[in-house]
């Protein structure tokens, strides 16, 4: 059991660690929690020494068990709970439960046009609405407050819902929409990544009131989370000043080029002037997905790629049979009867166009998350071990049994998340692109000449 004294060590060690992936959750069961964005633009759980003294033994509990990195549940016990007994249901180690597996995208209107790949996400909760199945949705919006650029909102309209397509790769947490939705009549759709997915379904469990409300969770696939200044340095690069930047769009299809081949819109002030610019992210600094620029720490301690606990979960169809198509597709993972029924009656009615694929291609469309979120978080538990650092229980066991490359490439990994947002910080006091591009592009280098060692090893026959 975690008592006061222990939680406090826990909560110490989770905020110096950064293990927190600031969805909110402990903010919606306890009003002492507050949620801030840090000096690096990352949604953090704050709670003073002060109040941390003042918690009950109860309200300890109700915060460990509303939170992935304290619960006694893991992912598969909740989606065990959830989907089992499904009829028809499969299961595949690395997928979680489905019913069944697609890849494709909408056909009906502009949801694939205005989407960032298939146009899967803005259609569902389009249906979910129109068939009355939920009276509105929780979704990203773009925000009206001064200091963000979206934060989680609820939609009631179809035209609503439009507005908020596209993936955000900026930091939200739902802790003030989920008390508006305990307190406003009606049932809702959600969408979310899989850390936040996750402990709504923890919250739902503390509190019968949420799990009645929300009926439809729709989980994305996503590589890792970034923090605010992931969206302020892209628009730096176009010539808008950090603190000038007034919205952005991070996938902007191109025509006549690949799906992955895509740009950001960004509008802001640049000389006093309203201005909007688009760029190729290949012609941008930070687009490496690999290297994380940005990335929020707690995405290296998760080990759940396919959003297990979601009743439908998308992603980009990053397969070379479908990565030529310049609108993009999505792969989707059916858990839940409702969606199922949804998807089954599209394809009836020609609005949609998917292909019945098995686990391997679903699999494949996401390898490469595959290894950096699950075989090679072993490694980065044992490192933690090995410094005797705690780190939340997860599925897998720590381990060294890595090759010597890619233990390399974890450790570059690591310093660029922890260095960049310094540097950054840096650059921006200076008023100095130029200063953080120099010195995160000598971190850039140092995790090339990784692959580079590789590649010569590689032709010498020798495995590295």
């Amino acid at each position: 059991m975690i008592n006061q004294k222990n939680f406090k060590y826990i909560y110490n060690e989770i905020k110096e660690n950064k293990y927190d992936f600031g969805t909110g959750s402990w903010a919606v069961v306890n009003d002492k929690v507050k949620m801030n964005f840090n000096q690096f633009g990352e949604y953090v759980s704050s709670i003073n020494s002060s109040e941390i003294e003042e918690l009950s033994q109860s309200e300890i509990e109700s915060l460990r068990k509303t939170s992935m990195l304290l619960s006694d549940e893991n992912e598969s016990d909740i989606a065990e709970e959830l989907f089992s007994e499904v009829p028809n249901i499969k299961y595949d180690n690395r997928l979680g439960y489905y019913s069944s597996l697609y890849v494709g995208h909408v056909l009906e209107g502009t949801y694939r046009e205005n989407g960032s790949s298939g146009g899967f996400g803005t259609w569902l909760l389009k249906e979910l609405l129109e068939k009355k199945i939920v009276d509105g949705v929780i979704h990203v919006k773009e925000s009206n407050q001064e200091n963000k650029l979206f934060e989680y909102g609820i939609s009631n309209t179809i035209d609503e819902i439009i507005a908020g397509a596209k993936t955000k790769y900026y930091p939200v947490e739902y802790s003030e929409v989920l008390k508006k939705v305990l307190t406003t009549p009606g049932k809702y759709a959600i969408i979310g990544l899989p850390s936040y997915i996750m402990e709504l379904r923890l919250l739902a469990k503390e509190n019968p009131l949420l799990k009645e409300k929300i009926k439809i969770s729709i989980g994305l696939v996503c590589g890792h989370q970034k923090s605010t200044k992931f969206a302020e340095f892209l628009a730096w690069q176009c010539g808008i000043k950090p603190g000038n930047l007034k919205n952005i769009n991070f996938r902007k299809k191109q025509n006549d080029e690949p799906s992955s081949s895509y740009a950001i819109e960004v509008t802001g002030i640049i000389n006093g002037h309203e201005k909007t610019i688009i760029k190729k992210m290949s012609e941008l600094k930070g687009g490496d997905w690999g290297q994380g620029f940005f990335k929020v720490r707690a995405s290296d301690f998760t080990d759940d790629v396919m959003n297990e606990t979601a009743d439908v979960t998308l992603g980009d169809a990053w397969l070379k049979e479908y990565v030529t198509d310049t609108k993009g597709n999505n792969i989707l993972i059916v858990r839940n009867p409702i969606v199922k029924s949804i998807i089954d009656e599209g394809i009836k009615n020609g609005i949609i166009k998917v292909n019945n694929v098995d686990s391997d291609t679903i699999f494949k469309s996401q390898e490469a998350h595959f290894r950096q979120t699950q075989d090679e978080l072993k490694y980065r538990l044992y490192k933690k071990e090995k410094n005797e650092i705690w780190h939340p229980r997860k599925r897998v066991n720590s381990s060294n049994e890595l090759s010597w490359s890619r233990k390399r490439i974890q450790d570059k990994r690591e310093k660029i998340c922890d260095k960049v947002p310094l540097i950054y910080e840096k650059a921006v006091k200076k008023d100095n692109i130029n200063y953080f591009l120099r010195k995160s592009g000598l971190l850039s280098k140092e995790y090339g000449n990784i692959y580079r060692i590789k590649r010569i090893c590689s032709k010498l026959g020798i495995r590295v």
